[in-house]
């Protein structure tokens, strides 16, 4: 409960906090799914995969921007990192 008086608002303002955070849980829980299966793919050197997770892992995260659930430079960040593992991925070590 949010506000302690408990008014019709407050009640109100309760049950559409509750739909909304099991809307962004889910969007979230699909976005750590797809930030997994990501990795795996380039951990694994598979590249024709990885590039097809890596799209749908930038499109879910510029969905759930869009929608407010998660903030433009968290999603930039994690975009970032996804794209230095796919970079570290095609080039082979020189070493």
């Amino acid at each position: 409960m949010a506000n302690i008086k408990g008014g019709r608002a407050a009640r109100k303002r309760d049950r559409q906090n509750e739909k909304a955070n099991k809307r962004n849980s889910t969007v979230k829980a699909k976005l750590h799914d797809s930030h997994k299966k990501l990795f795996k793919a380039a951990d694994a050197a598979d590249t024709e995969t990885a590039e097809k997770k890596f799209k749908e892992f930038v499109s879910g995260l510029d969905k759930a921007v869009k929608k407010g659930i998660i903030k433009k430079n968290t999603a930039d960040r994690k975009k970032s990192r996804a794209q230095l593992k796919m970079n570290k991925m095609a080039k082979p070590e020189a070493k």
